[in-house]
């Protein structure tokens, strides 16, 4: 894949709303939900990322799974650190999720295209 770039497709309608969704849910549980978002925010871009050729056409599509279940152990360490440090702790946690979610990305390839010499148009017919 020597010569691939990334091209993202994640729009900023998606962005406010998530953004909105998210300080939503931030006043409902009184500021715990800011120890999942890093997770759920750095998703949706990742997961509309696609590895694209020279000419811009799509390989792969990178894709990142959260599970809340490993999500809750990591965020319950983070939360007492925080606590104890009186938040600057949560400085330190985004660049740890961010670490772990990009050691976690794995890419799905697209199907490829044939070359046009290889593709069968099938029986040329010649009308008379």
């Amino acid at each position: 894949m020597l010569g691939c770039g990334l091209k993202c497709e994640y729009s900023v309608s998606e962005a406010i709303g998530q953004l909105v969704i998210w300080f939503l849910l931030i006043i409902v549980t009184l500021g715990l939900a800011l120890f999942v978002l890093p997770y759920y925010f750095l998703k949706g871009p990742i997961n509309k990322t696609f590895v694209v050729d020279q000419n811009g056409d799509k390989l792969a599509q990178l894709h990142v799974d959260v599970n809340l279940g490993e999500i809750i152990g990591h965020m319950i360490i983070w939360i007492f650190l925080s606590i104890v440090t009186l938040g600057f702790a949560y400085l330190i946690y985004w660049p740890a999720v961010m670490k772990k979610m990009l050691s976690g990305v794995k890419y799905k390839p697209l199907g490829q295209a044939a070359p046009a010499s290889k593709i069968d148009h099938g029986p040329i017919i010649s009308s008379p």
